[in-house]
């Protein structure tokens, strides 16, 4: 699924420049059972994008449109949402878990540093949380550091009776308990990289991406020096396993 997410225009010293993003979901067949990494908008926020708070909709110009939001669209590949029986998040900005009340009884998997940023954040980062995207009380399952390793990377392996292997992947940067999610297919290893990085030429060497993209990070970014040092591993894995692992982000609407 790939609903359509923010056009962002950004002003900065005379320099105006326009970037299309959209919102990348993932849903994962595991049996009879559905999985979804990320939600992107939800219906909700579709209804009353104000919540989305005045400064998010000035800068981003969200798309806010029923059709587009991962509930509808998975209804329109003919399946019940209602299967939709646990949620990915790699982290809970608002323009990834607006949909989380389109899924109540869904378990929802997150890393517990994210989960305890969201509710309970600094000042600075309380735009980048909506607290009514949660207010009808999601089923959470958190996690801490795990002991594995995938890759050269810490990770945490999820749903272990479902027919999928998934995992999470420390990714902390963007925001504080930001993770990628990494799913085993048939071709080959997925790392879905949320907001690890926001251009395709962010992970090619050398990196490359446009000023309005890389100011757009900045300027959301919780540590940008774990954000820049995880992003140099992203491109250390996609030289040298880029034949067994494929990565895509949350934005970029070529990926």
């Amino acid at each position: 699924m790939c609903p359509r997410g923010a056009r962002l225009v950004v002003g900065r010293g005379g320099l105006r420049e326009t970037a299309r993003q959209v919102a990348h979901c993932l849903l994962i067949e595991a049996g009879s059972e559905l999985v979804l990494v990320d939600t992107g908008f939800g219906l909700d926020d579709c209804a009353d994008p104000r919540r989305l708070g005045r400064g998010f909709n000035a800068l981003a110009r969200p798309v806010t449109e029923p059709a587009e939001t991962a509930i509808r669209q998975i209804e329109a590949l003919g399946r019940d949402p209602a299967d939709v029986r646990h949620i990915v998040a790699t982290h809970l900005d608002l323009d990834h878990a607006g949909g989380l009340a389109d899924f109540p009884d869904a378990e929802v998997h997150v890393f517990a540093s994210e989960l305890a940023a969201a509710q309970n954040p600094p000042r600075r980062e309380a735009p980048r949380y909506v607290q009514e995207q949660w207010a009808h009380g999601p089923k959470w399952e958190t996690y801490g550091v795990g002991g594995d390793r995938w890759y050269g990377f810490e990770s945490i392996r999820l749903l272990p009776d479902l027919d999928a292997e998934v995992a999470l992947i420390p990714l902390p940067g963007h925001s504080t308990g930001h993770c990628g999610v990494a799913i085993n297919a048939a071709d080959g290893w997925l790392l879905h990289c949320g907001d690890a990085f926001f251009h395709r030429g962010e992970i090619e060497t050398p990196a490359h991406a446009p000023p309005a993209i890389r100011f757009h990070q900045k300027l959301n970014q919780h540590d940008g020096k774990a954000r820049n040092r995880n992003q140099e591993r992203l491109r250390e894995l996609n030289r040298e396993h880029g034949d067994e692992v494929t990565l895509i982000c949350s934005h970029d609407p070529e990926m």
